[in-house]
């Protein structure tokens, strides 16, 4: 088959390499110059993706298009319209995704509770609302101009951190007027149930997912957008049946084709949806792979096909860790930091190692592995167990077996949910 990849970051490396090693021929376009570098000399990249397009015309059903972005909506809705096979999401994704206003409503529409949620386009007017309704808030920007290490979660229940952090931003802030909401804080297990949809309908089983957001153990410091997750494919029903079952048909109408996440706290007063994810998880994506029972190649198969078969997966849970190196979270030094520095292994990786490691940010120079790219984010490793514990034990061997200047990881990941957070679910009646 051929592939051709479309997205800012190169974030599906690690599966475009799955999918070269299985034969097919693979072409992706990097949109940001800054990320060029990530996995030079290990996948073939193209400057223009438009280029390509009879290319993955000559190979008829053998041609698709994967796309990582959820800003590539609309041009994906037309390719689709002109017969090419794309699998990413639509214009109603990236609006579900990147309008929070807009999410929130289509999950009232299906009858779920949501945290009242203000837009602003002003600092002074949040400063003043926030003032005049005191309380815990989050702070999160709309569409994708800022990276998530620039959302807040307030501390105080009066709300007075958050208005000295707006009222300093006020006073920086120039050009065109921000865009941003301040939902309120709920308290709970935070989860995320995530599904294929082929256009009809949703692929089984779904996922279910425990997010690390925070860049230290014990959920201190920035909010990166994901330092390492735990999943599962069992037990999804009582919650895929709450949230996203009932967005079938609107996903349908919207033409959408892809992967789709609902991001919720659950407590004793019900679900709560705090945001989509309209694209490929990352690193969600290869940490479900841990899980998968064929091959990606396979499953994009059914998904293409349209018609509902089901994903063939494991038993039991993955844990994913993601191994970073100075500057991460933040893009500033990486070049004098970290660029070009060596990444090595403790020993000669095992095959079904190597496929539990999903490469990031690094590159192949003159032979030798090193880090490249952006920010610091090398790599992710992965382990599966039948238990949790089981699979943080073969996580993190994995990790420990990687060599670099500076490497560090969080050491917790998945410790909350053995802790009470699946407890709380199974009281609950969302895990299964």
């Amino acid at each position: 088959m051929r592939f051709l990849g479309i997205g800012e970051w190169n974030d599906l490396g690690s599966l475009y390499l799955s999918l070269a090693a299985r034969g097919h021929q693979v072409r992706v376009h990097v949109g940001d110059p800054d990320a060029h570098g990530i996995l030079a000399g290990l996948v073939e990249r193209v400057d223009d993706w438009r280029a390509q397009l009879a290319w993955i015309r000559e190979a008829g059903d053998d041609g698709v298009i994967l796309v990582e972005t959820a800003s590539f909506g609309v041009e994906q809705d037309r390719l689709r319209a002109r017969g090419y096979r794309v699998i990413g999401g639509s214009a109603y994704g990236d609006r579900l995704e990147k309008d929070r206003a807009f999410g929130q409503a289509a999950l009232r529409a299906i009858g779920l509770p949501t945290a009242p949620v203000q837009p602003f386009t002003s600092y002074g007017d949040a400063i003043d609302f926030i003032r005049g309704r005191p309380r815990r808030y989050v702070y999160k920007y709309n569409g994708s101009r800022f990276p998530s290490t620039h959302n807040y979660v307030g501390q105080l229940d009066d709300g007075r951190d958050l208005v000295a952090l707006l009222d300093g931003y006020r006073r920086r802030w120039s050009g065109t007027p921000p865009d941003f909401v301040l939902m309120d804080h709920l308290t709970g297990v935070e989860v995320g149930v995530g599904a294929y949809f082929d256009g009809a309908r949703f692929l089984e089983p779904v996922c279910l997912d425990w997010e690390h957001k925070r860049f230290f153990a014990g959920e201190m410091g920035e909010l990166t957008g994901e330092m390492g997750t735990l999943v599962t494919y069992r037990g999804w029903q009582p919650l895929f049946a709450r949230t996203l079952a009932p967005l079938a048909a609107a996903l349908r109408a919207g033409g959408y084709v892809g992967y789709i996440n609902c991001n919720t706290i659950v407590n004793d007063q019900g679900i709560w949806p705090l945001e989509f994810t309209c694209r490929f998880g990352y690193p969600g994506y290869a940490i479900l792979s841990a899980l998968h029972a064929e091959p990606w190649d396979a499953i994009f198969a059914k998904l293409l096909a349209g018609r509902g078969e089901p994903i063939a997966t494991h038993p039991g849970f993955a844990v994913g860790v993601v191994l970073t190196v100075p500057p991460f979270p933040h893009p500033y030094g990486h070049a004098e930091l970290s660029d070009g520095m060596p990444v090595l292994f403790r020993r000669e990786l095992a095959a079904d190692e190597r496929e539990r490691l999903h490469y990031a940010e690094v590159a192949l120079r003159d032979g030798q592995l090193v880090a490249a790219g952006l920010l610091g984010y090398l790599m992710v490793a992965t382990g599966r167990g039948e238990d949790v514990p089981s699979a943080q034990r073969a996580a993190y061997a994995l990790a420990a077996e990687v060599v670099a200047p500076n490497l560090r990881y969080r050491t917790d990941i998945g410790d909350r949910f053995v802790a009470g957070e699946g407890a709380t679910m199974r009281r609950l009646g969302l895990l299964g």
